[in-house]
């Protein structure tokens, strides 16, 4: 067994890149926070696009921010560390460029818009883990990968919040949300720049016995696979349960707001501690515990439902606090053991490849997710059920 890492959090924001490297986080964070939510929002409204164009031009946008993960890898293995997380954020300046630019009715300059922030988005986590993999390592690098996550989601969850406030003032509140995201975004790329962390390709550590300098990188499929069944419990708090709670069982959107903001708290003041204490296990089996608490979660979602009008979206909101610490347990492990999986060589086309596989997860969730609702409680909970038991039980083996 390994042994457990204790919470320093002054150790621990060294070990997550440095108090520069955090305060860039925390500004990027709060700057996707204030928008991410609301583009389609800001196509519709601002633009004056139809929901369907909106939609499908913000999925282009993300499917095709996804062919830059490759290039991404390679510039990781060249020993970029800081200049990709900087580029990332950068490349989001001219995605909010583009939006602010783009003339009502124009779905083609919003569609190029929703690309870059795309690629921004699709860049940034595994730049972000490479350069922990570089500055920590073991379980204080699980840790910092951890604290990572915690403070990301609570500068989403204050700047969304701070946007929803604003949202009262019609169109001119969201240009203004989106100039001012696209200043933090700045502002958060040149704070990550200004770390400057490369590594020496060359001086990779003599023990890295997994393969040479231009070898190749683990494929790992099995696990891959299994992430892309994973990555839906991240879409369930925010598509599947709203969708269940509205038209199955004619509850309050309150029901949904109020889920939301737990699982945010949840994430933000558990998933460090929840990481630490998990640390004395193998990571394997770690990710494979999550898939059988998410897979225990969709379960209880459909026994939830079946309680019909009344009791059924309290009961759902008290599964959904089993669903975020299956996401808990699942993000605090799964980047963890790639990272610690990936040869020295190799780690940056190594974590493109697992970000690829979050990025289809993430993108064909929404549509498998609303294309199972209207079948039923069993088809929506039963499939996801027995897909994630199945990719836990890979992930195990």
């Amino acid at each position: 067994m390994a042994t457990t890492t204790k919470i320093r959090p002054h150790a621990l924001v060294r070990a997550s890149g440095g108090p520069r490297y955090a305060v860039a986080l925390a500004v990027d964070a709060l700057g996707t926070g204030l928008l991410r939510p609301f583009l389609l929002l800001y196509g519709v409204t601002v633009l004056r696009l139809s929901a369907p164009a909106t939609g499908i031009a913000m999925t282009v946008g993300i499917v095709a921010g996804l062919v830059c993960m490759p290039p991404v890898g390679r510039w990781l293995d060249r020993g970029a560390r800081s200049t990709v997380v900087a580029a990332s954020m950068l490349v989001r300046v001219l995605g909010v460029a583009l939006l602010l630019a783009t003339p009502a009715g124009n779905a083609w300059l919003f569609a190029a818009a929703a690309l870059f922030l795309g690629i921004g988005n699709q860049a940034w986590p595994a730049a972000h883990a490479a350069l922990v993999a570089t500055v920590a390592h073991g379980r204080e690098r699980d840790a910092a990968l951890a604290g990572g996550r915690a403070l990301r989601n609570a500068g989403l969850g204050v700047g969304a919040l701070i946007a929803t406030a604003c949202l009262a003032g019609g169109t001119t509140a969201l240009q203004a949300l989106a100039a001012v995201t696209g200043l933090a975004y700045l502002a958060s790329a040149a704070l990550a720049w200004s770390v400057r962390l490369r590594v020496d390709p060359a001086a990779r550590p003599a023990a890295d016995a997994r393969g040479g300098d231009d070898g190749p990188a683990p494929r790992m499929r099995a696990l891959l696979a299994a992430n892309v069944v994973y990555v839906f419990c991240l879409n369930v708090p925010e598509i599947a349960l709203p969708l269940i709670l509205v038209t199955q069982l004619d509850a309050s959107p309150v029901w949904s707001a109020a889920i939301f903001v737990a699982n945010t708290v949840l994430v933000v003041t558990l998933q460090v501690p929840v990481t630490v204490l998990l640390s004395r296990f193998p990571r394997r089996t770690v990710l494979a515990l999550a898939g059988v608490v998410l897979t225990a979660s969709y379960l209880g979602f459909l026994a939830a439902t079946a309680l019909g009008h009344g009791w059924g979206a309290p009961a759902v909101a008290a599964v959904s606090v089993v669903c975020t610490l299956g996401e808990i347990v699942y993000a605090g492990s799964a980047t963890a053991l790639v990272t610690h999986l990936a040869p020295a060589h190799a780690l940056g086309r190594t974590l493109a490849r697992f970000e690829l596989s979050s990025g289809f997860g993430l993108a064909v969730s929404p549509a498998a997710i609303t294309a199972l609702a209207p079948h039923g409680p069993a088809a929506l909970w039963g499939s996801l059920a027995a897909a994630t038991l199945l990719s836990a039980a890979a992930v195990a083996a």
